[in-house]
């Protein structure tokens, strides 16, 4: 067992693991971030993105030790004073989803795009959203509530 200490949305967790643990399986199974979502288990397909220390990662790619000493925030901890990010709730007003299954991870490969680009060309957004795959939309809604984030966020 391995001792780490992280920083999860804001509340700090230490915590012995196995050294071979993934990511995405501590926030799920031992915090309880279950918005974190295990879609492939490959890194193919982005329903487990996070932000670790604010740079999106697919957390089923990276080991929780990985994280030691680090922030780690998820779908869970974007929201502020009982209000959704602007991200989420762009892709509440786009209708920027289906069945939601690979929604958090998208929203939080978005953020980190706009972090990055605050005034992305819809190239740009396809671009940055390329690793991050959906079954269901067809992604034209969740590049319009990309652009639609980077307007509100004063980008266009």
């Amino acid at each position: 067992m391995t001792r780490i200490t992280v920083t999860v949305d804001g509340d700090t967790y230490t915590d012995d693991i196995e050294p071979r643990t993934l990511l995405v399986h501590y926030l799920r199974e031992d915090l309880g971030k279950v918005g974190t979502v295990v879609g492939c288990d490959t890194s193919n397909c982005g329903a487990c993105t996070v932000h670790l220390d604010g740079r999106s990662v697919k957390s089923c790619n990276v080991l929780a030790v990985q994280a030691d000493g680090h922030e780690v925030t998820t779908i869970e901890g974007i929201a502020s004073n009982g209000q959704l990010h602007p991200m989420q709730q762009a892709f509440h007003e786009c209708h920027a989803l289906q069945c939601g299954y690979c929604t958090p991870g998208m929203i939080m490969q978005a953020i980190d795009l706009l972090n990055e680009n605050p005034n992305p060309s819809e190239e740009e957004i396809r671009a940055g959203l390329e690793g991050n795959l959906c079954r269901c939309t067809g992604y034209h809604n969740i590049v319009k509530a990309v652009a639609q984030c980077a307007g509100s966020q004063g980008g266009e």
